[in-house]
């Protein structure tokens, strides 16, 4: 599903960004972003509702994909699990 909604990313450090959700599945989504990550990293996320109607997603990924892109990278990640 196509999504575009800006999206928290924290990595294993605790670093914390905001990146742009392109696409969102049951099992993964597609996030653009100022840095690359490494294929294999453990991000949490944290995307809010349009409108703040219902609770925000978050969740617990791991770095499947990262690729150039023109304002940044693409990074593909697979949801290990919905935290909330």
């Amino acid at each position: 599903m196509r999504v575009d909604a800006h999206i928290h990313i924290t990595d294993s450090q605790g670093e914390t960004l905001i990146g742009t959700c392109r696409d969102l599945s049951a099992t993964g989504m597609q996030l653009s972003v100022s840095r690359p990550f490494n294929v294999g990293d453990t991000l949490t996320t944290r995307m809010e509702s349009a409108g703040g109607q219902t609770p925000a997603l978050e969740t617990e990924c791991e770095v499947v994909r990262c690729e150039p892109a023109d304002d940044g990278y693409l990074l593909g990640i697979n949801i290990v699990q919905v935290t909330r």
